[in-house]
């Protein structure tokens, strides 16, 4: 067929094809050195191979052709075998649609810092820059920060210094129209950002591709509940749990849990309005500070 296959090797000596009987044909060759690695009878169903088409520790190209063995002894078709192998071939070899690399990235920054903070998503922001320039692929970057790395002139193509809300990153897709966008270089500020752009549909309307990370995985991980539902229906186990929207249902919560319980706010920044509570008093001022920052909040037993 011409097509190319990659085998695990393992035999010492090749059959010489100019001393083959009449009734067989050559069916693989090696394409290094040229010899033989398998022959087939022109009627008969017989044929063989000189490598591993099953081998477990690597390739499994030709793993099909036991398959092919097994139908001919089952069914003793009356289709030579040869041609049954040449259309399981045009089956197994249909080539899949790469995925085309945008010429254009627009990159959600790192934002501000505080005094004292890690910069690790300004560093990681400006890797991915260097990364995507090493490819000839334009890049556009948001970020309202002046004092990082990623901002510095002649790294990123184009830089906005606008702040990390879905209207401002909106506008600059309108203007530039990126084939994709990394969001994961942009901390908690970037994921709460695009999951907002994508449950608006702004992506789908721009046509935008998200980059990196699938949306429905940074939304499945930043909800606590549907996280913790996830791990579950995999058979992990984890603490047991209970999502709140309120004061009264924290309390309601731990309630059922027992004290003490552990906090956690959901989409929120480094963790903040998390903590631990060791009473009723404890988990209201800690509900109330973490409410104020997130939608949702988990009570988890600790």
């Amino acid at each position: 067929t011409g097509r190319c296959y990659m085998t695990s090797q393992n035999h010492g000596y090749a059959i010489d094809i100019s001393k083959l009987p009449d009734d067989f044909e050559e069916l693989f060759i090696n394409a290094n050195d040229k010899t033989n690695e398998g022959i087939i009878h022109r009627s008969l169903p017989y044929f063989s191979v000189q490598f591993h088409p099953e081998h477990n520790a690597g390739p499994e190209d030709l793993e099909y052709l036991f398959d092919v063995f097994l139908d001919v002894i089952r069914n003793n078709h009356a289709i030579p075998l040869k041609q049954m192998l040449a259309e399981k071939l045009k089956l197994l070899n249909v080539a899949p649609s790469l995925p085309s690399i945008p010429k254009k990235i627009l990159i959600i920054g790192s934002g501000g810092l505080s005094i004292g903070q890690a910069g690790e998503f300004d560093y990681s922001g400006s890797q991915a820059i260097k990364a995507l320039k090493e490819e000839n692929i334009q890049t556009v970057l948001i970020n309202p920060n002046i004092a990082t790395v990623q901002t510095s002139k002649g790294l990123a193509d184009k830089v906005y210094f606008l702040p990390l809300v879905p209207e401002y990153v909106e506008q600059v897709i309108r203007a530039e129209r990126p084939g994709g966008v990394l969001l994961t270089f942009g901390g908690q500020t970037g994921l709460n950002c695009g999951v907002e752009l994508e449950l608006s549909g702004v992506f789908q309307k721009y046509n935008v591709t998200i980059l990196g990370t699938p949306i429905q995985a940074i939304i499945d991980t930043e909800d606590r509940k549907v996280f913790t539902e996830r791990i579950n229906a995999i058979g992990e186990k984890v603490a047991p749990s209970i999502a709140i929207t309120s004061v009264a249902e924290a309390l309601e919560a731990a309630e059922k849990l027992g004290y003490p319980v552990m906090a956690r706010a959901a989409f929120s920044l480094g963790g903040l309005g998390s903590g631990f509570a060791s009473n009723k008093e404890e988990l209201k001022n800690l509900a109330t500070q973490a409410l104020a920052h997130s939608n949702q909040l988990i009570i988890d037993k600790s």
